[in-house]
């Protein structure tokens, strides 16, 4: 078994809620409210910014420049897509600038992004290629899993479309078996250091998920709201 199968192995209950999770459900059928969508790419644009910065940390953890190049370009990639999103989103979800300018990211996303960057500066490549693939590999099996749903609402078609296509999908092979290489003389010991890199970051993919559907707040933010 190869180690990557190992880490999607160890993350299957993880993996199934993330999948059947009601924002996913929802997108697919076409009924998910877009005020929730809109919290979710609010979000998400915060989170792709420091994800390719993340990609960018890491193409320097390498002295391989291929493996350099293909991480530059991704984080060249991810952060094109953060501006493509904005700019396709934000007249149709009603994005204001005033709304970019005082965003604030919920716990979650801020979490998230911060096991990123732990995983980037405290360890080696490997630590950062596995805390980054599982947001690869979740929207690419999401992309699968829903290929064929039609929703009516064509902001959620065209989110599926592209974790479906063939760009996305071979992206996410590349990061696969960038990791397997990676760890093929690593100890079981570090084996494991690299594993729980992974498990945290799908554990945060399942919680983000919550996060956007429950429109999660700080809890000072909450209290102020229930007062």
């Amino acid at each position: 078994m190869k180690f990557t199968d190992e880490l999607k192995k160890a993350t299957a209950d993880s993996w199934e809620q993330s999948l059947n999770h009601p924002f996913v459900v929802r997108l697919a059928s076409g009924d998910l409210p877009l005020d929730i969508f809109k919290n979710y790419i609010l979000q998400d644009m915060y989170y792709l910014k420091h994800y390719a910065k993340v990609h960018a940390l890491a193409a320097a953890q390498t002295d391989d420049f291929a493996i350099t190049a293909m991480l530059a370009e991704k984080a060249r990639s991810t952060a094109e897509s953060e501006l493509e999103v904005h700019e396709e989103h934000a007249e149709i979800l009603h994005i204001t600038d005033e709304e970019m300018k005082n965003f604030k990211p919920a716990p979650t996303a801020y979490s998230y992004t911060s096991h990123l960057y732990r995983a980037a500066q405290t360890g080696r490549l490997a630590h950062s290629v596995a805390a980054m693939l599982p947001c690869y590999w979740l929207y690419a099996d999401i992309g699968l899993a829903y290929k064929d749903a039609q929703p009516k609402e064509q902001l959620y078609a065209n989110w599926l479309d592209m974790y479906a296509s063939d760009w996305f999908q071979d992206a996410t092979t590349e990061m696969i078996d960038l990791l397997d290489s990676l760890v093929e003389n690593e100890s079981d010991e570090e084996k494991e250091k690299i594993k729980e890199q992974f498990v945290l970051a799908k554990e945060f993919e399942l919680a983000f998920w919550e996060m956007s559907y429950t429109h999660e707040k700080w809890i000072s933010k909450r209290n102020k709201v229930t007062q």
